[in-house]
C-alpha cells in the first residue's frame, strides 16, 4: 500500500524556508509515497467599524494581506510541482484558509487524512513553529520537522531517541519506513536524565530491531549539563545521524503549548530532521 504524506507551508506573515518544499519531496521520494503539498493562506475577519474604515481603510489592507498570502502560496505550490516532476513524485496539491491564530489547528485537522505529516522548521518564523507544535500534537500523525534552510540529504542513518515510554514506542512504529530503508540504526539512551524502566532497555530494543532484520545497534549517553534535545541532536550529529526519532511530550492549554524537556530542546533549535509522535 502506497503511503500518503502531506506538508504544511504557511504563506503568513512569512513563508517556511526555501528548502521546505524540496525536501518534502525528497523525503515522498525515498518513501515511494504521494506527496500532498498544502499552502495555509491566511483568512482576517473584517471587524472594522465606520470610523476605521474611513481612516485606516482596513478592508483595503485586509484584501491586500490576504492577496500576498495567496500569491506566496501560489509560488510555493509553483516551486514544489517543478521539483516533484523533477523528482517523478506523485504530487496533488491544496490551498487552505484560516485566521492567523487557528493556522495550525487547520493543517493539524487535514494532516489526519495522511500517513505522514511534514512541516518546515525555520528559526524566528512563527508561522511555523505553530504550524509544526500543532501538527505534533493534535494531528495523530506522526510529524516529520525539517530544517528551512539545508537539504536533508539521504536519511539513511537513524538515530532512535529511547527511554522505554509509551511515546518513544509510539514514534519507533511510526519511524516503520524509515527504518525499513535504513543502512544503520542507532538506539540511543540518555542514562542520567531520567529513571529508565529497565538497566538494558537501549539493547532490548536494539535486538527486538535486529530480529526483524533490521540494522541496529545499542548505546548510552549522558546529558551532563546540556538540555536533553540538545544532548540527543549533538549525539545524532556526532555519528553522522541523519533522522532523530523521537516521543513529543507536550500538551496545550488555550493554545499555549506546555512541553517537555527534551521536545522544547529540539523545538527550540532544530539541527536535523527529526520525526515526532505524540
Amino acid at each position: 500500500m502506497q503511503l500518503l504524506a502531506s506538508v504544511f507551508l504557511p504563506t503568513y506573515p512569512d513563508p517556511p524556508g526555501s528548502k521546505v518544499a524540496s525536501n518534502a519531496v525528497a523525503v515522498a521520494k525515498l518513501l515511494g509515497a504521494t506527496l500532498d503539498i498544502a499552502v495555509v493562506n491566511v483568512d482576517i475577519p473584517d471587524v472594522s467599524n465606520a470610523l476605521s474604515r474611513l481612516l485606516l481603510d482596513l478592508p483595503a489592507k485586509i484584501h491586500e494581506v490576504e492577496a500576498a498570502s495567496r500569491q506566496r502560496g501560489k509560488m510555493l505550490l509553483d516551486a514544489a510541482a517543478a521539483e516533484a516532476s523533477r523528482c517523478n513524485v506523485t504530487l496533488t496539491s491544496q490551498e487552505l484558509k484560516a485566521q492567523p491564530a487557528l493556522m495550525g489547528e487547520a493543517a493539524a485537522n487535514e494532516g489526519r487524512y495522511f500517513d505522514l505529516c511534514m512541516v518546515g522548521w525555520t528559526p524566528n518564523n512563527e508561522a511555523s513553529q505553530m504550524i509544526a507544535e500543532e501538527v505534533v500534537f493534535s494531528s495523530g500523525r506522526p510529524a516529520l520537522i525539517l530544517p528551512g534552510d539545508e537539504d536533508v540529504g539521504p536519511l539513511d542513518h537513524v538515530v532512535i531517541a529511547w527511554d522505554g515510554s509509551r511515546v518513544a514506542a509510539r514514534a519507533v512504529a511510526d519511524a516503520k519506513p524509515f527504518l525499513e530503508r535504513a543502512s544503520a540504526i542507532s538506539v540511543v539512551t540518555v542514562t542520567d536524565e531520567k529513571v529508565l524502566p529497565r538497566e538494558d532497555t537501549g539493547e532490548r530494543l536494539a535486538h527486538g530491531l535486529a530480529a526483524r532484520g533490521l540494522l541496529a545497534k545499542a548505546e548510552s549517553i549522558h546529558a551532563g549539563d546540556n538540555e536533553i534535545g540538545a544532548a540527543l541532536q549533538e549525539h545524532a550529529i556526532k555519528i553522522n545521524g541523519s533522522l532523530l526519532v523521537m516521543g513529543g511530550w507536550g500538551h496545550s492549554r488555550l493554545r499555549d503549548f506546555v512541553l517537555g524537556g527534551a521536545t522544547q530542546g529540539i523545538l527550540a533549535d532544530l539541527r536535523l530532521p527529526v520525526l515526532m509522535s505524540h
